[in-house]
């Protein structure tokens, strides 16, 4: 019994390995990754359901006799709040998984928003969509499974540390001149091809979709006990997300205002997730430590989904703008009045007023509208003489 006692036979507790550490790590960033991936997936679906629901409100009012405005609809309010929730579940998403692993899992918005068309609105697919999608599909598969696996806590020191890295500040000074050097094309040399709009977008984006997912991983660990919140890094990149927001949405908007929507979001979705990965690889260091497999892996998962996304969009049936113009061989019961069916309508180069001519101002005055004359008949002594009818006077508008 002494002998069993002796420290020769006691049994001793190992500290744990290296490897047992590297494995725990890894098993932990693989968790963190499927949990950020799928909160991006959730919301980027929830919000695809939104948009359709609040389509769907918008043609149902379109299509009845309904007087109400569409925000007086509950279907239309159901699309709001849906749409609000799938953001937040993007806005979380970047606080656990890597930003270049969050960013290309946009394209489950296209694929949702294509089958749910097939569903509720009915659009019609070709075979060829089909395989669009199943594209897409693959392509966000291996972005999932080959994504990086770096994992850093959002503290202030970790942030203030990246912001001021050579890396990251060699890539904005190559950014801010790249920005202005489209911009004054833009501006001053009317320069408005879409891929100058949208890299515009891109540029701003990436740095939006770099302070998101510094605001949200330092507002996780804020709420998990660790306040972050009074680091004046964290309101520095709280205002640089909105105002990125902002001017984002502006350059979008006039990009929609020049080009159709289904190209903005296919070319859009290529450039600005290929910048949002360049700036998260340079602030971040996602692919720090990373095996060239990996990282091939995932650049072929980038270039499925990007040829998936511009094959759905492009396959998407362009609306049919309004045409000014109707031709007469179209109304019902008309003969045609001319040879070939020629169009009768007004020019719209002057004032577009449906129906009226071509505005003549230069047309001398012989062509002006006559006015009638006042005709005035006698009565007895003493009447007042008074024109038979109301005189209207006929004035050449200038």
């Amino acid at each position: 019994m002494e002998g069993a006692n002796s420290p020769d036979l006691q049994l001793q507790q190992l500290p744990p390995t290296s490897t047992t550490v590297l494995v725990n790590e890894m098993s932990f960033s693989y968790k963190e990754n499927l949990i950020g991936a799928l909160l991006a997936i959730f919301g980027h679906l929830v919000v695809s359901i939104a948009l359709n629901l609040q389509k769907y409100s918008h043609i149902r009012l379109a299509g009845s006799k309904d007087p109400r405005a569409y925000f007086k609809t509950k279907t239309w309010w159901l699309g709001l709040f849906l749409m609000l929730l799938g953001e937040l579940g993007v806005f979380s998403s970047y606080a656990f998984a890597p930003l270049s692993l969050i960013v290309p899992l946009s394209a489950v918005s296209v694929i949702a928003s294509a089958i749910i068309g097939i569903i509720f609105i009915k659009e019609k697919w070709k075979p060829k969509d089909f395989l669009s999608c199943g594209l897409a599909i693959i392509g966000t598969y291996l972005l999932v499974t080959f994504g990086p696996n770096s994992h850093e806590k959002m503290t202030g020191e970790n942030i203030t540390k990246h912001l001021v890295s050579w890396p990251f500040l060699l890539y904005m000074l190559v950014e801010i001149i790249v920005f202005c050097l489209l911009l004054y094309f833009y501006k001053e040399k009317n320069v408005n091809y879409i891929v100058v709009i949208l890299l515009l977008v891109a540029l701003l984006g990436s740095m939006t979709v770099v302070t998101v997912k510094a605001v949200a991983g330092m507002l996780i660990l804020s709420i998990q006990g660790n306040l972050q919140l009074d680091y004046p890094i964290f309101y520095v990149m709280l205002v640089c997300m909105v105002a990125t927001a902002v001017y984002q949405a502006a350059f979008l908007n006039q990009a929609t205002q020049l080009y159709d929507s289904s190209l903005i979001a296919s070319v859009g979705y290529i450039l600005s997730t290929t910048v949002a990965i360049t700036a998260g690889a340079t602030f971040y260091l996602d692919f720090m430590g990373e095996d060239a497999l990996h990282i091939c892996m995932f650049a072929l998962g980038c270039l499925v989904a990007f040829l998936g996304v511009f094959l759905i969009t492009r396959n998407r049936k362009k609306a049919i703008p309004f045409e000014p113009y109707i031709s007469m061989d179209a109304m019902p019961g008309m003969q045609n009045l001319h040879d070939k069916g020629m169009t009768v309508q007004p020019d719209l180069k002057a004032s577009f007023s449906y129906g009226a001519l071509e505005n003549n101002d230069n047309i001398s005055e012989i062509y002006t509208p006559a006015t009638l004359p006042v005709m005035q008949e006698e009565h007895g002594s003493g009447a007042i003489s008074a024109p038979p009818y109301r005189v209207l006077e006929h004035t050449k508008r200038e």
